[in-house]
């Protein structure tokens, strides 16, 4: 998966990201950026995930939005 497509269309897609893990907050998205592993990272904390899986929903998630 090319994460700089995600990052390039990320305030596109920051709606459908908070559609799906709605615990994320506006300013968080924002601080993202798109960059996967700060994603991945506020994922874990939020839901307390290992990495392996948020990798995994992250992968499946923008795999259907691309």
């Amino acid at each position: 998966m090319n994460w700089d497509i995600i990052e390039g269309k990320w305030n596109q897609l920051k709606g459908s990201v908070k559609e799906k893990w709605g615990d994320l907050t506006d300013d968080e998205l924002t601080q993202i950026g798109g960059k996967k592993d700060k994603l991945a990272g506020k994922l874990q904390e939020k839901y307390g995930w290992t990495k392996e899986e948020a990798d995994d929903q992250l992968n499946s998630f923008f795999r259907d939005k691309l």
